[in-house]
């Protein structure tokens, strides 16, 4: 009943938005790749593109045109472990980010129609940096209603446009696990999905529907190398597959993001106990 009730409130979500395609929000820009960070509020009419609008039992969510872009909205301003935060493609309502040293988790609140295709909008935490690199992180998805496809990712991108060339393992709201990465800047994301075990044999997961969805993710860049770590349920973190090859000139961004895969409601994540390290072999 919970899934029919999803699926019936996810089309009269998508209703509405295709009635009226263009929302009020107040534009708030926070500064660009290029430019100073600066802080600009008015009233402006921005449209929901067609194809950004979420998949649902009437409607299937396509790439966007190679050729729509949107700046990167900046704040240089230390979180945590990161230097900066970021609105890659400058979804139509600013997210948002905090950091609770005491629990040590990072809030990340963002719209965002999703990290895909040949361009993505998310919230992403960022640190500037080179060579080898071991990034994991527990995840939480505070409303347990959001949208199935919403997902946090750890990830590694060469710059922060929004069709930047890119390494991430990303868990989806519904429980998907994958490791995907863009090949070239402007091309369409590859994937490798984990199946719902996560790797685990049946006799240490005894039931699939008991595990749930991963409670920790890692990315480990060793070279041109990359892999997907897991951790199931508490158990320590093991690799999944074979690496794959991507070649990310250094200095490059690493961190922490999220998407609700909406493209103009905001929903949260929370990544906690984040573990990044210059090096490989880290990732635990």
């Amino acid at each position: 009943m919970k899934k029919i009730s999803k699926l019936k409130n996810t089309y009269r979500y998508i209703q509405n938005i295709k009635k009226a395609c263009i929302i009020i929000v107040p534009a708030v820009v926070l500064g660009t790749a290029s430019h100073p960070a600066f802080a600009q509020t008015a009233t402006t009419k921005v449209e929901v593109p067609e194809w950004a609008l979420p998949g649902s039992a009437t409607h299937k969510q396509v790439p966007p045109p190679l050729d729509f872009h949107r700046p990167v909205r900046t704040e240089n301003k230390r979180l945590g472990l990161f230097e900066g935060q970021s609105d890659v493609g400058a979804a139509v309502v600013p997210g948002s980010s905090s950091y609770n040293p005491a629990t040590k988790q990072y809030t990340i609140s963002s719209a965002g129609y999703n990290i895909w295709y040949t361009r993505d909008e998310f919230r992403f935490l960022w640190k500037k940096m080179s060579g080898d690199i071991s990034l994991a992180a527990d995840i939480d998805f505070p409303d347990k209603e959001g949208y199935f496809d919403r997902k946090a990712v750890v990830i590694i991108r060469q710059s922060l446009e929004d069709d930047a060339k890119e390494a991430m393992v990303a868990l989806h709201g519904g429980g998907l696990l994958h490791l995907a990465w863009r090949p070239e800047k402007n091309q369409s994301l590859k994937e490798m999905k984990v199946d719902k075990r996560g790797g685990l044999p049946a006799s240490q997961t005894h039931n699939e529907k008991e595990i749930g969805p991963a409670k920790r993710i890692g990315i480990e860049k060793r070279g041109n190398a990359f892999a997907i770590y897991v951790s199931m349920a508490g158990e320590p973190m093991h690799q999944l597959g074979e690496p794959i090859e991507l070649n990310i000139d250094g200095p490059f961004y690493v961190g922490i993001g999220f998407c609700s895969h909406i493209p103009d409601k905001v929903d949260t994540a929370v990544l906690s106990n984040v573990v990044l390290e210059n090096a490989a072999g880290k990732v635990k």
